[in-house]
């Protein structure tokens, strides 16, 4: 059986160092030596519950933050939305009302430099889960999404606040509204392009969302087109190069924008998806669409500037479309939607995000509307 020592998860280094404090400057104003702050943060110290609750305020966050009970070896009921590899028990976890979700770490979730670290482990049923960050899922929101850029909102938020996580996981604009409106995720990242007095994202949460409130707000800006080699060997300056012979493609599936774009280009020039050749090899994502053309097995994908100028490719822009962020309203109060909210209000995140390829950040952190 644990001791009590071993069933706290202590969480005060991170909150402390997030609020400018040494240990000596919070031993102080809590009454205490700092050698007592430092055995606490090592696990070597319990504190009382007097104590914990002048640590809590002097930090300005509530008891459960700065300690909680590890229940890692727990095994809690779960949703599992995707299907996991036979192989796989790795997920992510996600808690959305109060309900547990799970998403497998497979092959497509693996990092450039290693595996991305997983909430729990799958039971053999797949209606279980073992926690391995325990108190870490309450404080975690799900934004689903395919611009590459929610990375850096994400890395800002746990910046700006230790006491929240923002996890970001690749899904068409279709799929994340889709999961969001199932209760799955908190957030659903949208890039429809816009259409002459017509606000596209917003129209399609509406669509998407029936019955629900949410608020819409704008992210970022960036330019979509098609990746295609370096130097453009193939010559291609438009959509109606793609069905030229000997032309290679691959495509964004059904529901992705890109591919929304793409077809109603493809309309305009009079072009039908059969004179293509590889108009249904279809990739889930930015990034394999630009392996495939740095690899040469395609001369042509559908991409971002900025995922294109990142695998040393060329880029035939098709236009500039805006990326929005769909937040359900019963979400609006949790603190790490507070804190992304705050974040995109932040001058540096704006700097940043128009540094990147493509990009364009003017709208940042804009109420662009309301659901319904």
């Amino acid at each position: 059986m644990k001791t009590e020592k071993e069933q706290v998860v202590c969480n005060l280094r991170s909150v402390r160092k997030a609020s400018g404090l040494s240990q000596s400057e919070l031993a102080a104003r809590v009454g205490v030596k700092r050698q007592a702050v430092y055995d606490m943060e090592t696990g070597r110290y319990v504190p009382n519950t007097a104590l914990a609750l002048k640590i809590a305020r002097e930090l300005g966050c509530k008891v459960e933050t700065l300690f909680s009970l590890d229940d890692s070896e727990d095994e809690k009921p779960i949703t599992l939305v995707e299907k996991a590899e036979a192989s796989n028990t790795r997920v992510s976890v996600a808690c959305v009302r109060d309900r547990l979700f799970a998403y497998p770490l497979d092959g497509k979730w693996l990092l450039r430099d290693g595996f991305q670290a997983a909430d729990g482990l799958l039971s053999p049923d797949s209606g279980h889960v073992q926690l391995l960050q325990g108190g870490r899922i309450d404080r975690k929101i799900l934004l689903l999404g395919c611009d590459p850029a929610f990375a850096i909102l994400a890395a800002r938020a746990s910046v700006r606040s230790a006491d929240v996580v923002v996890q970001c996981r690749f899904a068409s604009s279709r799929l994340a509204l889709e999961r969001v409106a199932s209760g799955y995720a908190h957030i659903a990242g949208t890039h429809l392009h816009n259409v002459p007095s017509v606000e596209s994202n917003l129209c399609f949460a509406r669509k998407m969302l029936p019955g629900a409130k949410a608020t819409v707000v704008a992210f970022s800006s960036f330019e979509e087109g098609l990746m295609v080699a370096a130097g453009n060997p193939r010559r291609i300056r438009s959509v109606a190069d793609l069905a030229t012979e000997g032309t290679r493609f691959v495509n964004r599936e059904p529901g992705a924008a890109l591919r929304t774009l793409l077809d109603e280009r493809l309309a305009q020039a009079g072009i039908s998806g059969d004179a293509i050749d590889g108009y249904d090899r279809l990739l889930p994502s930015h990034n394999l669409c630009a392996q495939m053309v740095a690899f040469c097995m395609a001369d042509a994908a559908p991409g971002l500037r900025a995922v294109a100028v990142a695998y040393g490719l060329d880029f035939v822009p098709m236009e500039a479309v805006r990326c929005d962020l769909v937040i359900p309203s019963d979400f609006m109060e949790l603190p790490a939607v507070k804190v992304l909210l705050d974040v995109l209000q932040m001058r540096s995140l704006r700097d940043e995000l128009s540094a990147l390829p493509g990009y364009e950040s003017s709208c940042t952190g804009k109420v662009i509307g309301e659901v319904p």
